[in-house]
């Protein structure tokens, strides 16, 4: 079976994709196979550009046909922010819950019809040197007022999605799989997988 390297060491991230792919007939691996493989850097100014360096710099040191996400919280009255800087926004350090906090306490007082985000998932499908596929999912909803749920990771206690009652958090891993963006922007690399892999 051929191999698909899934470019991160962020397990919860990789326990979702291989979720989202266990039917495929390929052998998922990811930056935890391969220990010689450095710190990759995040260092684009976009979900595009850090996608791609992070499926770039894998396949090149291991030869693997590698995939890598950036996904971003895009909050309409922050402006779009955090954005790319989702991963760090309460710092280089933070925690999950850390920037849970500082997103809640800067949504302080914010009205209902206010509190609209989105989540945007970009995926990187690299298997040669300028051989490479974009991918996108959008899961759009509000920011709760406090955290709801312990499941998921990230700001999932924090994001309900429209016409949902339960927040990613709430969420059993199956049912956040059914409407997540990265589930989205999964759902468009399967479509392509087929003319992909040999």
């Amino acid at each position: 079976m051929p191999s698909i390297l899934i470019a991160t060491r962020n397990r919860d991230k990789a326990r979702e994709f291989q979720e989202l792919l266990s039917d495929w007939p390929i052998v998922i691996k990811t930056l935890d196979d391969f220990q010689h493989v450095g710190e990759i850097e995040e260092d684009a100014d976009s979900l595009e550009g850090n996608a791609l360096k992070k499926a770039r710099e894998a396949y090149r040191a291991t030869g693997v046909p590698a995939i890598a996400d950036d996904t971003g919280l895009e909050v309409g009255y922050l402006n779009g922010a955090p954005g790319v800087h989702s991963a760090r926004y309460a710092g280089p350090r933070a925690t999950y819950a850390d920037n849970c906090k500082k997103l809640l306490r800067e949504m302080r007082g914010v009205p209902p019809r206010r509190r609209g985000a989105r989540f945007r998932c970009v995926i990187a499908f690299v298997q040669g040197e300028e051989e490479f596929r974009l991918m996108e999912g959008i899961c759009r909803g509000v920011i709760t007022e406090a955290p709801r749920g312990k499941n998921g990771f990230g700001y999932d206690p924090v994001f309900l999605p429209t016409r949902r009652r339960a927040t990613f958090g709430e969420m059993t891993p199956a049912e956040k799989n059914a409407v997540s963006h990265r589930a989205l922007a999964i759902a468009e690399l399967r479509k392509m997988l087929p003319t992909l892999l040999p």
